[in-house]
């Protein structure tokens, strides 16, 4: 039975040993991935992404930063990941009003929620998937970095992929 037949992760071969995937005759292709990650956090934190700065500088334009690179880094991250070359990254902030069941914390009152929306591009034999993960979740956690002398409550949740595009498997999409 070869790899490609075998039922479950391509990162186990028959023997149940963990190994990297061989793309060497993947077809090289456009993929695309789009993942997002939220973070809830007081009003008072959001007031001060929205005023464009904290103690550390303008959040929003850090953790853009700071997720731009970490789609670089993925592979260092992620063990078997394949090394890809990144063609484009966009980074999008989006608030979202957290219902009071979402509240970080009933007694402090209301929060609300950043959800980071990253988009990463490709020219390549594998997709970009893990890459657009790894810079929502690092958005998040810059956010967090920036904010936590403000609010040290703050949650991070739902770091998802959102949609994707190219390769052999096709497009997904959660909507």
């Amino acid at each position: 039975m070869s790899q490609s037949d075998s039922p479950g992760s391509p990162h186990f071969d028959d023997l149940g040993a963990a190994h990297m995937v061989d793309i060497t005759l993947k077809p090289v292709t456009n993929r695309i991935a789009t993942a997002s990650s939220s973070i809830r956090m007081s009003t008072d934190a959001a007031e001060t992404v929205r005023m464009g700065g904290g103690r550390k500088g303008d959040v929003l334009s850090v953790a853009r930063l700071a997720a731009i690179g970490a789609t670089k880094w993925t592979s260092t991250l992620i063990p078997l990941c394949h090394a890809i070359p990144i063609e484009g990254v966009s980074i999008d902030f989006q608030w979202e009003k957290t219902d009071e069941s979402g509240a970080i914390d009933p007694a402090e009152g209301s929060s609300e929620t950043l959800r980071c929306v990253a988009t990463v591009r490709t020219t390549y034999k594998t997709g970009v998937e893990m890459e657009a993960m790894t810079a929502a979740s690092v958005a998040s956690l810059t956010v967090y970095d920036m904010l936590k002398s403000v609010d040290r409550a703050m949650v991070i949740t739902q770091t998802k992929l959102e949609s994707k595009e190219g390769g052999r498997s096709g497009v997904y999409s959660r909507q």
